[in-house]
């Protein structure tokens, strides 16, 4: 429980301070428009932006807006209306009706998995936390996949350890068609003489008593003595061997608790 009011206060601190420090998001490719001149109903329209950053506006043709904000591309489509010798002062007013260049991507483990905005400046716990934070299930480790320079780009980012720490450095602003991913937490499995056997979470410097615990405890029948774990090592063989209570459990070991003959 304080584990996850520490992340909801971070998320919220942080979401709250990107708004306010909010900058306007560029127009890119599939953002749909609405443009109209002021005293000109006959040039008014709705359009899409082409993949290659551009719409299609009567008397000019072809008006580059990928890149511009809504008032830069505004000034541009007012000033060739004027340089073409179509009007003398041309008010133009855009508004873009679908935003859909300027979204990132939140799936995986987290509560509302989708599509957001980026409706100005936002980092990776923003849009974490308009994702409603990650699920119970999530891990604390979250994915950054983004192309930049026509590479794509991965980056692992510890969300516990940053928050904790105070280090929001690696809290890292995000942009149009990023990918932010959630997996799984990493488990643990229990089986034998404990009161819920099952698969669990592997919490950071898990001990085998920790996870005894986690699986509510020994039976009546369960013994302390003779605890194995099986592993897989690192060439991929599954070893198995007895570790004592305050051995460290790692991701996908299966604890075996034996019956007590007394």
């Amino acid at each position: 429980m304080q584990r996850l009011r520490l992340w909801a206060a971070a998320a919220l601190l942080t979401l709250a301070a990107a708004s306010a420090g909010a900058a306007e998001p560029a127009l890119g490719p599939g953002d749909v428009v609405r443009v109209s001149v002021y005293g000109s109903p006959d040039l008014s329209l709705e359009t899409r932006v082409s993949e290659s950053g551009a719409i299609t506006f009567p008397l000019i043709g072809a008006v580059g807006v990928g890149g511009l904000t809504v008032a830069a591309a505004e000034q541009k489509i007012g000033g060739l209306l004027e340089s073409g010798g179509f009007l003398k002062k041309a008010q133009v007013n855009l508004i873009v009706a679908l935003l859909a260049s300027a979204q990132v991507s939140v799936l995986g483990q987290v509560n509302r998995p989708g599509r957001y905005p980026v409706d100005g400046k936002r980092s990776v716990l923003d849009m974490l936390a308009l994702a409603g934070g990650i699920a119970a299930e999530g891990g604390d480790t979250v994915s950054l996949v983004r192309t930049r320079d026509g590479k794509v780009v991965r980056e692992s980012i510890d969300v516990l350890q940053m928050v904790r720490a105070g280090a929001l450095d690696g809290n890292v602003d995000v942009a149009g068609s990023d990918m932010i991913y959630v997996e799984r937490a990493p488990r643990f499995y229990i089986v034998g003489e404990v009161q819920r056997p099952g698969a669990f979470r592997v919490e950071r410097q898990m001990t085998v008593l920790q996870a005894l615990s986690a699986g509510g405890g020994l039976t009546a029948r369960g013994s302390n003595k003779g605890l194995r774990i099986t592993r897989t090592d690192a060439s991929g063989a599954l070893r198995t061997f007895e570790v004592g209570h305050g051995d460290l459990v790692q991701v996908d070991d299966v604890i075996t608790v034996r019956e007590s003959w007394f």
